[in-house]
């Protein structure tokens, strides 16, 4: 994440928690796939950037084992205090305008953060920068003007409702400055770079009691902001959050976007 006081999704705030939770059940199984497949082992040097929760980071630590380096970073660490342990060490750092921690990195990964970073360019050029040769880095970001619904499925008046409050938060997010369609542009940028070997998928989740999670967690996070935006009222807010808690409608997210390559 970049510090700004325009950021959307603040980390100090009690959904904060819920919404890591659900991004972990979603797609941690994905992110952890990459990084396999990238051959993350056994004393190798890692930085997870814009790291928020710690699940990645845990996983990562375990994967490295004692011989090896996971330094991870955000501008908010409060929610990485219980993993700043050997061999993780956390760090406040802005990836959009700081420096990076270290280099010689044999993998720099980072999950939904660029989407939000106005410094975006910059901040792609410092992980470059921070490989060792032949590192590998990962990157995974929404795509939301890919897949703009939360409803792809609108049969009804609850998921018009849920899809009208959607298309608010995404222009909340581009007022901020997040770039909704970063997502599709990774394995071009990547190229850019000048990383080797660059491939990209997509993961879409259609529908899971985790999509219902991080939609419930969000809207209560924002709730202020849409009112205050002329987006919804509160009874609007009350009807979707009721409707999203009885499980009968299919909440899907934007689609995960995750390339990588590696430096030469």
């Amino acid at each position: 994440m970049t510090r700004s006081d325009r950021y959307l999704l603040d980390n100090q705030r009690t959904e904060a928690g819920e919404r890591f939770d659900a991004f972990a059940t979603l797609f941690d199984p994905t992110t952890f796939r990459h990084i396999e497949g990238l051959g993350v082992g056994p004393g190798w040097r890692c930085w997870e950037v814009g790291a928020g929760g710690t699940s990645v980071v845990s996983w990562l630590a375990k994967k490295v084992g004692p011989t090896g380096k996971v330094v991870a970073t955000d501008i908010d660490t409060s929610r990485l205090t219980g993993a700043a342990r050997p061999p993780v060490e956390v760090r406040v750092h802005d990836v959009g305008a700081e420096e990076p921690p270290d280099e010689g990195f044999d993998l720099i990964h980072a999950r939904l953060v660029l989407v939000h970073v106005p410094e975006r360019e910059r901040a792609l050029r410092s992980m470059v920068g921070a490989l060792r040769p032949g590192g590998r880095l990962l990157l995974e970001d929404a795509d939301p003007a890919l897949q703009p619904l939360l409803c792809p499925d609108e049969h009804g008046p609850e998921q018009r409702l849920a899809n009208r409050l959607r298309q608010g938060f995404r222009a909340l997010l581009a007022d901020r400055g997040a770039d909704l369609s970063y997502g599709r542009r990774l394995p071009r940028l990547l190229r850019e770079a000048g990383l080797n070997g660059v491939e990209a998928d997509a993961y879409f989740p259609l529908t899971s009691p985790a999509c219902a999670a991080l939609e419930s967690a969000t809207v209560r996070q924002i709730r202020a902001e849409l009112v205050t935006a002329g987006i919804a009222t509160d009874e609007d807010i009350d009807r979707h959050l009721a409707n999203v808690a009885s499980g009968d409608m299919d909440l899907a997210t934007a689609p995960l976007i995750s390339a990588w390559g590696r430096k030469a």
